[in-house]
Parts: C-alpha cells; structure tokens; sequence
C-alpha cells in the first residue's frame, strides 16, 4: 500500500489513478506515459506502445472475435 503511495506522489496523481492502472482498469494516457517517462527514464512512445499492444491483444482474443464477428453479421 506504501509503496502505491509512493508511486503516485512521485507521478503527480492520486493513489486511486495509479491503483486504476496497476490493476488494469485504466490505461496509459499520453498524459501518463509523459509522468511515467519522466519518473522511470523510459520515452513516452515506448509507453504509448505498450499500451496499444496491450489493447491490441485483447481485442484479439478467441472471445472478443467471436463477439466481433457476431456483431458484423447483424
């Protein structure tokens, strides 16, 4: 729980921004990944990406194509 604290004082957000992402209920923002990239020395595109590799995925999962292409036949 510290250590979230922590973490969100050093990015300039509230524990409950940060926890939001840590557990995958939000994503990186262009806002974010330019906090993220500042605290941690990575670039904001390499953030950016990961976020839409991350979408990316997910909207490739077996599931979310059989909703896809339901949805495309109605």
């Amino acid at each position: 729980m510290w250590m979230l604290k922590k973490g969100a004082r050093i990015l300039g957000v509230s524990r409950q921004a940060l926890n939001s992402l840590v557990n995958g209920k939000s994503g990186i923002s262009p806002e974010m990944s330019f906090r993220l990239s500042k605290a941690l020395g990575s670039s904001s595109s390499t953030w950016l990406k990961m976020q839409l590799d991350y979408d990316l995925a997910k909207a490739w999962q077996p599931e979310n194509q059989l909703e896809s292409a339901q949805r495309q036949e109605k």
